[in-house]
Formats: C-alpha cells, structure tokens, sequence
C-alpha cells in the first residue's frame, strides 16, 4: 500500500494470550444468558501475531505458522467456511474482501492449547486489519466484533471470556450477562503481582485438544439443566468472586487453596476435561508441594496452571518435568491488543 511518502505500508499487530483462574464455563451460551457469568483471568506474555500489507492484484494470500500452510483465495470471491482458517476468512470478510493482501499469522501457543489462542488469533486480525483500513475501533467493539466472527459468522464453539481478554489485557474481573459484557480491571497491589507472578507454574501436558465435544455436551447438560453441572457452574461463579477478593486483599496462600476447588468444581462439567495423564501430572504437582491448580481453557490438554509457595516451586518443576511435563516460563502483560504500522 502506498503510504503517505509512497512508502510500502504494513501493519503488524499482536494481542496476548491468558490464563483463566476462575469461572470459565460460566460465558458459555445458554448459561450466560439464563444465569450470567462471571471469570477472573489476567493476561501473560504470549502472543498471537499477525502481519497484513495490501498488494497489487487480487489475491489474498495467508501465510500460517501454526498450521505450517500458505493458502490463496481470491479476492473477489465470497470466502466459503471449511474449517481452513475460517476465522482469518472471517475477520477478513468483515472489512470487505475485494482487495489483493499478504497475511502472516504465528502464535506463542498452539491452537487448542488452553491460553485461548484462536480467539486471540482473531482479536489481532481485527487490530491490523481496522488500522490497515483505517476504521478505528474501541476495545470494546474489537472483543464483541472477534465473539461475532467465531461464535455466530463461523459457527465455532466456545464462550466469550478469551476475546474480551486478548483485546484488553491485564488482570479482569469479566461479567457477563444476556445484553451485556463490563470488564472490571482490578487494581491489584505490585508486591501481590510479584509475589503470584513467582508463585505461579505453567506447564504444558505435550497434547493439545479440540474443545468443541467438551463444550458440545456442557452446552446440551445446561440445555437439560442437569443438576450437577449447573451446581458447577453455579458455584464457579462464587469462587471467582471470592479469588477476585483474595488477590484484593493480597491473601495468596487462600487463592491459591481456591484454586484447587476451582479444579474440583470444573471436573463436573464433563468427564473428558481430566485424564489420566492430566490427573498424574495434577497429582504429582500437589505431591511436591503445590498447594493448588486447573487444567486451562476447556481441558482435556494443554497447559497446567499451579500454585507453588517459594520453598516448593523448584521441587514441583522438577518432578513435573521429569513426569514428562514442559515448564513455561511466562509473565503478566499488562497491555492488550495493539497494532502499528512498519514503512520500509
């Protein structure tokens, strides 16, 4: 694209990945609407990226480090929904398709990794593609516009929780209801961020995991208002509430406690969100000294998120790495998703 000195323009952005502590499950239709939801998450310093540059001619073409493909579409030609990088036809679609572009897309973390990478995936699209545009868009309007793609345009399964974090950024009490998402930042005390940020491990399990059968059968128990699921997420509910007040207050050994029950409580939302690779880790974890943890995102794979007061983290790191487990370092980013633009 010719800039305003008939430089070549590109626009790279990125938006970061997140843990979630509590409530996850509640953002997912048709609880939220009946009951309303609420999760308290923060996000690391793990990112989705993407590069976007108009060309010349009428080709689209998208370049995906993740999936190790290029695919080309052309640019006059309505996207068809196939399960190839639907949502980047998606945010793409958004705009208006009718213009040639290079694409390049790399994540932190795979898909179906438990860091809501997909939906990030989208919320950086957006923040290029609206600055490549120029039609500015609010925080607000970014998170709701990814939910829309993903949930509605593309049909994927899934809450809301994870585009509302990546566009923000930052630790967020979120709630949810049938008209409406507020995003509570929380002003949490330096020496409480440092204090969890050391006492946190992020392990990932090797695998990762489609989370559309885990969320298919969630959805369909809340559809039967099956008791034991809707307890969960009931109860999900109040144990956000009371971590939030927790890390508030700087109280991180009863957070951490929460934490397990967290675990605990989620376990009942689908027999499938545990295994025994999960379970032996999680045991292993809690043997060494960790005083509590959760499988992230829907579970099934991905990464293991625990809570370690300092004498016991070195301990639980070396017997979950010696279990087969991968150690990633991580921490908080404070920003949410962000794009400038690159002249050659």
């Amino acid at each position: 694209m010719p800039g305003l000195c008939g430089r070549h323009v590109m626009i790279r952005s990125k938006a970061p990945l997140r843990i979630s502590f509590a409530g996850g499950g509640t953002d997912v239709s048709p609880y939220l609407e009946e009951r309303g939801g609420v999760v308290l998450s923060t996000t690391i310093d793990k990112f989705a990226y993407t590069s976007v540059a108009r060309t010349e001619g009428r080709e689209i073409s998208v370049t995906s480090l993740d999936y190790d493909m290029v695919a080309r579409y052309n640019a006059d030609r309505e996207f068809v929904y196939d399960g190839e990088l639907d949502i980047v036809k998606g945010a793409i679609a958004h705009f208006g398709n009718g213009e040639g572009m290079d694409l390049f897309l790399h994540s932190d973390a795979p898909p179906g990794s438990g860091l809501g990478s997909s939906s990030t995936m989208v919320v950086a699209l957006l923040s290029a593609l609206s600055a490549l545009h120029r039609e500015p868009l609010s925080t607000y309007e970014i998170a709701q516009l990814a939910y829309k793609i993903e949930r509605q345009d593309i049909g994927m399964k899934g809450g809301m929780q994870d585009q509302y974090a990546a566009a923000f950024g930052g630790f967020n009490f979120i709630e949810f209801t049938a008209g409406a998402v507020v995003v509570n930042p929380l002003r949490i005390a330096p020496e409480t961020l440092n204090e969890l940020e050391y006492s946190l491990l992020l392990c990932y399990t090797g695998k990762t995991r489609p989370s559309a059968n885990i969320l298919d059968r969630q959805i369909g128990a809340v559809q039967a208002n099956a008791d034991d699921v809707m307890r969960s997420l009931d109860h999900s509910k109040v144990i956000a509430t009371e971590m939030k007040n927790l890390l508030l207050r700087g109280r991180l050994r009863e957070f951490g406690e929460l934490l397990h029950v967290a675990w605990e409580e989620k376990k009942h939302l689908d027999p499938q969100i545990s295994n025994s690779q999960i379970d032996e880790l999680y045991t292993i974890g809690r043997d060494n000294g960790a005083i509590g943890g959760k499988v992230l995102g829907a579970g099934g794979g991905g990464y293991l998120l625990f809570f370690c007061e300092f004498p016991h983290k070195h301990r639980v790191a070396e017997a979950l790495v010696k279990a087969g487990g991968q150690i990633a370092p991580f921490r908080f980013e404070p920003c949410g998703a962000q794009a400038w633009e690159v002249r050659d």
